[in-house]
C-alpha cells in the first residue's frame, strides 16, 4: 500500500464517521394530557377576540 492509498482511507473514514454522526437527529415529544389544548376563554384573550365562542368544541359553525 502506498502513503497516499493510507491517507486516502483515513480520510474515507473520517468522512464516514463525521456523516454518521451528523445525520443523527432528536425528535423532542411533549406528552401531556391535554395535548396541547387550551380552554374557549383562554384562546379568546390570546386572539383578543371578543367571543370564546368560536373556539368551544362543538360550537364552531
Amino acid at each position: 500500500m502506498s502513503k497516499y492509498t493510507k491517507y486516502i482511507a483515513i480520510g474515507l473514514l473520517i468522512l464516514f464517521l463525521l456523516t454518521s454522526l451528523l445525520s443523527c437527529g432528536v425528535v423532542y415529544t411533549r406528552n401531556n394530557s391535554s395535548s396541547g389544548k387550551i380552554p374557549p376563554g383562554q384562546a379568546k384573550k390570546m386572539t383578543g377576540s371578543k367571543s370564546a365562542k368560536y373556539y368551544a368544541p362543538g360550537h364552531n359553525k
